[in-house]
């Protein structure tokens, strides 16, 4: 029951995030890249992003800690987003992720999504 829940979610996250058109502009954050192209890059951490007891998936942390080191901003903006909240996202959990996941340079607590 909790995997056909987790999949609908993952699911429901997908179509919403494939149907939205440009939910947040980012600031240019993930330059030409619309954020709902990396949004979807970072479906496997869902779970993670929404439960700080879930434990944060391989594929995930590999994801996560290229953009960390590519564009550490674009994460935070796809991260504070008001579409991630809508998708069930709780940004205060979403950007524990890279500390989970034990990156090392990490955009974390109050410098994500600072200038």
């Amino acid at each position: 029951m909790k995997s056909n829940m987790k999949t609908c979610v993952v699911a429901l996250f997908l179509v919403v995030l494939v149907g939205s058109k440009g939910f947040v502009d980012g600031a240019g954050e993930c330059g030409k890249t619309p954020i709902r192209s990396v949004a979807t890059s970072l479906s496997p951490c869902l779970s993670a992003a929404g439960n700080a007891r879930a434990k944060v998936p391989p594929l995930c942390c590999s994801k996560v800690g290229a953009m960390t080191k590519t564009a550490p901003k674009c994460l935070c903006a796809v991260m504070l987003s008001p579409f991630a909240k809508q998708a069930g996202i709780n940004p205060a959990i979403a950007i524990t992720i890279p500390k989970r996941c034990n990156i090392k340079k990490r955009p974390a607590g109050k410098k994500c999504g600072s200038k």
